[in-house]
């Protein structure tokens, strides 16, 4: 049967804001031509978008023809501000956006492992409301009641640990700090007309590499988390898929040869952890003779794209190790000179020939750390793709962003070998904000839903 008027309208206006939203400020005409809505339909809506205060005039198009120019009509961006947290074990990162994700005000906070609950949770709250607060100073100033416009509308946070898809709240997990689940009542009890939602960190992660990162050509990926912990994200059709108890990709507990157990239903030691955690592969790393020193002298940075983390706490040790390990040789694939333990190119007398010998050490240690790493990840990543054929794995978390490129590669040699299911392993390309960017893009999402239904309830 055919739509009601009004269900046009709500169609039709949801349909025109998305185009203003992905594709910049519009003239009616534009809209006309993207839309295939007749004139007098884009007029009723352009009128009934702009009482609603959701769309205004931004300009006029510079076309030369006869008459006056006509109005360019863009979303009013600070309609709702939105935030994103990144909630870590070791502390809270936020970043305050309005409507169109345009970053207001960002700032971090480190947590002890000392603090108490309460204390703990006072302080990401605080830290969230002097971002807001921040973030009010630096918005257009308000063309309504302060309660109507400017106001945060919806809080996006990523966090680890389990999200029960019933009622999307974070379950209780051995492992994680108790004020990771308060932080979230806790918020929404300091801003009762924000809308707050928790999301698993490494979906996050995922969700941000389809839009704007590596995974941006595939609606069809796994994305692995390496870090302190393991995880994985699924992706398939475009949707994130998190399984019956919100479980889905935890592969810390996948068994793996090479282990000295089996993972429980309580502890993921044993298990694909045990190979590729960061304690084990700072042990790894000793075993092959490679240090972190001198590592910032020779490795890259890996370009961090969009959102970062303020005061982000000093990276783990895994992570050192295996960044180093990347200079180390890429630095000599390039042709930098040898470069030794000490991160400094060797040279001089007699001298010369000991520091050539070390720094050859070096690098040669370095990728035989490498390739027994990628041994490891490669199992996980062979379970995912016998089980799911995803086509494309994205390499993720503070390891996966430090082994980048040569990481990715080693796996997808292996993978190749081991695997008939053609597959891609990239690493990812969204750098440390990968969750904070998720989180935001989530968060606008879903109060665009809420807003972008003129008559509804917002």
């Amino acid at each position: 049967m055919p739509a009601s008027p009004s269900t046009a309208r709500a169609i039709n206006d949801r349909l025109a804001l998305r185009l203003l939203q992905q594709e910049g400020p519009l003239t009616a005409g534009q809209l006309k031509q993207l839309t295939g809505l007749s004139r007098p339909t884009v007029a009723d809506l352009v009128e009934r978008l702009t009482a609603a205060g959701l769309i205004e005039v931004v300009g006029e198009s510079g076309e030369q023809r006869r008459g006056p120019n006509a109005k360019v009509y863009g979303i009013v961006a600070d309609r709702a501000q939105l935030a994103a947290l990144d909630v870590r074990t070791e502390g809270v990162s936020v970043v305050v956006a309005d409507l169109l994700g345009r970053v207001l005000a960002d700032a971090s906070v480190p947590i002890g492992d000392d603090t108490g609950t309460g204390p703990a949770v006072e302080q990401a709250v605080t830290l969230v409301e002097r971002a807001v607060k921040e973030a009010g100073t630096l918005a257009a100033p308000p063309r309504a009641p302060a309660q109507e416009w400017g106001r945060l509308h919806t809080v996006g946070i990523g966090a680890p640990g389990l999200i029960d898809p019933a009622d999307g709240e974070l379950r209780d997990s051995s492992g994680l700090p108790e004020w990771h689940r308060r932080l979230v009542a806790a918020l929404q009890e300091r801003f009762p007309d924000a809308r707050v939602n928790v999301e698993n960190e490494t979906n996050l992660a995922a969700l941000a590499e389809m839009r704007d990162g590596a995974a941006r050509d595939r609606d069809t990926f796994v994305l692995l988390w390496l870090g302190m912990g393991i995880g994985a994200a699924v992706v398939l059709d475009g949707r994130l898929r998190r399984g019956a108890s919100g479980g889905a990709g935890e592969l810390g507990f996948l068994p793996v040869p090479g282990t000295t157990g089996l993972p429980s239903a309580t502890d993921c030691e044993g298990g694909f952890h045990s190979l590729a955690g960061a304690a084990a592969i700072a042990t790894l790393a000793a075993e092959h003779g490679v240090t972190a020193s001198g590592a910032a002298a020779i490795a890259t940075p890996a370009a961090e794209h969009g959102i970062t983390a303020s005061g982000a706490a000093d990276e783990p040790r895994a992570v050192r190790l295996v960044r180093a390990a990347v200079g180390r040789v890429t630095g000599a694939a390039a042709g930098e000179g040898l470069v030794g333990a000490s991160g400094r190119d060797v040279d001089g007398g007699a001298d010369h020939a000991g520091g050539a010998d070390q720094a050859t050490a070096d690098v040669e240690a370095a990728h035989r750390f490498l390739d027994a790493l990628a041994d490891r990840v490669v199992l996980g990543v062979a379970a995912v793709v016998s089980v799911l054929d995803p086509g494309c794995v994205v390499l993720a978390g503070e390891v996966g962003r430090a082994g980048g490129d040569e990481l990715a590669a080693r796996v997808h040699r292996r993978l190749a070998r081991m695997s008939p299911l053609p597959t891609e392993v990239r690493a990812s390309s969204l750098g440390g904000g990968a969750v904070l960017r998720g989180a935001l893009l989530t968060a606008r999402d879903r109060a665009q839903e809420k807003l972008f239904a003129p008559g509804e309830e917002r």
